[in-house]
């Protein structure tokens, strides 16, 4: 006997039965029959009322198999899942490796009408967007009557069906609700915030993305009209995971360039804080879904000049933990001069001793810190700015080096580098490495022009903007980039950037966290100017094609 096509059980028979779908024979659990079948009625309803288009049966290939026999479902991982996959994939992947068997969720195992319907969404995944609205409004009163109705079997099939139609994130479990602890974290406890899971969950390879510029501004009003060669340059095809921007003789409107910066990089980013020590500036963004693994960041300052009021020469830092690991920023403006090398050194030194740095937050090594440097007493440090380090070389030499090698090759200008020189004697930077150098010197050029010095002055071309780091750990930072910006070119000196792959350890939530904390109006005005920026462009466009259209 068959009622809807589901093959009745003879008297005190278990056996599952069999039903054909697509020319498939399909086992199924008498238990959960009358799901299937009310799903089955409820569907052949939708095609009815035109809600499901008509698609014809898959036809057969010469292997007997049917197209969709390699179909696989897209299911959604648990947070569990997700970690411990070994490739580190998301719980959003929507496709199983191929060839691998898969069991699909019970929802889709169950019933053999909605499989072909749901394997076609997984190949299609901005599908799900369009059709979500209705789905989710046709099939969750439903599912919710069954759901009060207190079968077993259907309340599994309505929770899976609720989460495979409703959000795309990884669903969270109650009790792993109820037993995070937000205390412990490293290898030693699980469901901390800064703990080894979130860690993985974000970053499976344990590296994030650190994009330094360090640029002197020359004090100049005027900006310049897009930072995106800045920031996004077109031969990096993805973005980091944050932005550190140090400024020395900035523009007179600080919040100004800080409203660009946010402009530009846009609603991905998020300023987590700004500092400055009279025109030096330094800003740090991050990725908006990374705010949350951040403590509070804590700033200091040190002026080098005789008289303290005097604050254009010195340096401003930046420090945070990120997860586990502990970061400083240092921008800073040593003095100038051909000849005055000894006074740099002082500029350094002046600089490692004063720096109060870390204050509240923790030090996450103190076996290796030194009271005298503030640079020992983090996991990894950037230090960039305009140190003012000349090329010891007289300028005729240096330019017929700089037109033999076509800025190829600038070991030969490298050789009479003065910080290269008191880098190796040990007398300055001590610990810290640069990656190597493969552009040309970026100071000092003439205003909105590719041609060095022609004042009386005629200044030797020198690289005097640099990015040097140190980390406690050998090979934590990875030099993904070194490079200098030569479209910019409203002031004497070209910016400097740097891209950086750093090794990060998990955390324990001692740690004062950052909460969330961003500059809130700076986004918001930002956005805006995108926004009216991108208004003036379609506009701009419309107008054009109205004019030629006339013409």
């Amino acid at each position: 006997m068959t009622e809807n096509g589901v093959e009745s059980p003879r008297p005190g028979e278990r056996s599952p039965a069999t039903v054909a779908v697509d020319g498939r024979a399909l086992e199924l659990p008498f238990s959960e029959r009358k799901m299937c079948n009310e799903l089955n009625t409820a569907l052949q309803l939708r095609k009815a009322a035109g809600d499901i288009p008509y698609r014809p049966p898959p036809s057969r290939r010469l292997d007997g198999k049917t197209p969709e026999d390699g179909v696989r479902v897209r299911r959604l991982r648990s947070s569990q899942e997700s970690l411990s996959d070994p490739a580190g994939s998301s719980s959003t992947d929507s496709l199983k490796e191929a060839g691998r068997p898969t069991a699909a969720p019970r929802g889709e195992r169950d019933c053999p009408e909605v499989l072909p319907v749901l394997s076609q969404r997984s190949l299609a995944p901005r599908r799900i967007e369009r059709d979500r609205s209705a789905n989710v409004s046709a099939e969750r009163p439903r599912l919710h009557r069954k759901l009060s109705e207190g079968d077993a079997c259907s309340d599994s099939l309505s929770v899976d069906s609720v989460r495979s139609l409703g959000s795309v994130l990884s669903p969270i479990r109650t009790q792993e609700v109820r037993n995070r602890s937000f205390l412990e974290g490293g290898g030693l406890g699980s469901g901390a915030l800064l703990g080894v899971e979130e860690l993985l969950r974000y970053f499976p390879d344990r590296r994030v993305g650190i994009y330094v510029v360090t640029w002197n501004m020359q004090g100049e009003k005027g900006l310049p009209s897009n930072l995106d060669d800045l920031l996004l340059p077109t031969d990096s095809e993805f973005a980091q995971d944050f932005y550190i921007i140090g400024v020395q003789e900035g523009c007179p409107d600080r919040r100004e360039w800080e409203t660009r910066l946010q402009e530009c990089l846009g609603p991905h980013y998020v300023m987590l804080y700004a500092a400055s020590h009279g025109v030096l500036y330094l800003s740090a963004f991050i990725r908006r879904d990374l705010i949350w693994f951040c403590s509070e960041v804590e700033s200091a300052a040190v002026t080098t000049r005789i008289i303290s009021q005097i604050k254009t020469k010195g340096a401003v830092a930046l420090a945070f933990t990120f997860f586990g690991t502990s970061f400083l920023f240092i921008t800073s403006h040593f003095t100038s001069g051909d000849a005055k090398v000894y006074e740099r050194i002082l500029d350094y030194n002046k600089i490692v001793e004063a720096l109060a740095l870390p204050k509240g937050l923790p030090d996450t090594n103190p076996y290796r810190s030194t009271a005298s440097d503030v640079t020992t007493r983090f996991d990894q440090v950037f230090w960039f700015g305009d140190f003012n380090f000349r090329l010891g070389h007289e300028r005729v030499g240096v330019e017929s080096i700089i037109k033999r090698t076509a800025g190829h090759d600038v070991d030969a200008l490298m050789e009479h580098d003065q910080l290269v020189k008191e880098m190796k004697d040990g007398s300055i930077f001590k610990g810290f490495r640069e990656a190597e150098i493969h552009f040309l010197p970026t100071y000092k050029f003439d205003i909105g022009s590719d041609v060095y010095d022609t004042s009386a002055k005629k200044r030797t071309p020198s690289y005097t903007d640099r990015i040097l780091f140190r980390t406690r750990y050998a090979d934590d930072i990875h030099v993904l980039k070194y490079s200098s910006c030569s479209s910019i070119k409203t002031s004497d000196h070209r910016p400097v950037v740097g891209i950086y792959g750093v090794k990060l350890k998990a955390g324990r939530d001692t740690i004062p966290l950052g909460a969330g904390q961003f500059d809130c109006s700076l986004y918001l005005e930002g956005i805006k100017r995108r926004i009216s920026r991108e208004l003036k462009l379609r506009e701009a466009a419309k107008n054009q094609s109205s004019v030629c259209a006339v013409s």
